[in-house]
């Protein structure tokens, strides 16, 4: 019996295929305020990551906004873009963990978190409404 694709584990190319795939489907307005961020995918976050955010377990780390988010932006903001990484072995584990979602479905959700962030809402207001957690 053949596994279906999304039951493999994913390489870097096709989790940054799907991450694309998520961002492609904000509608407007968030569709073109994502544009402008940079989207990478990594196997892991590094330590100097990991220590910045005082974080001792790379596997508690599937995904990361860095940036100055929209709602905190003036004209004085430096103009650095902004960028959405995703860690693929994180967010592996976590899939496997868990046994009950599709490996796509899980991408997207961290893709549409850390997106969320650059859009400017917190870890709460994503929580209020966000049934992913419950």
């Amino acid at each position: 019996m053949t596994k279906p694709p999304d039951s493999l584990p994913a390489d870097i190319e096709t989790i940054t295929d799907w991450a694309e795939a998520a961002r492609a489907s904000f509608p407007a307005p968030f569709a073109g305020l994502a544009a402008e961020v940079r989207l990478i995918v990594d196997d892991w976050p590094t330590d100097n990551i990991l220590d910045d955010l005082g974080m001792d377990d790379a596997y508690d780390l599937t995904g990361l906004y860095e940036g100055v988010p929209l709602t905190e932006r003036s004209f004085d903001t430096p103009d650095q873009p902004s960028t959405v990484m995703l860690f693929r072995r994180p967010i592996l584990d976590e899939w496997a963990a868990r046994g009950d979602v599709d490996l796509r479905a899980l991408v997207t959700h961290v893709t549409v978190h850390e997106f969320a962030h650059h859009f400017g809402w917190s870890d709460d207001d994503i929580a209020r409404i966000d049934p992913w957690w419950l």
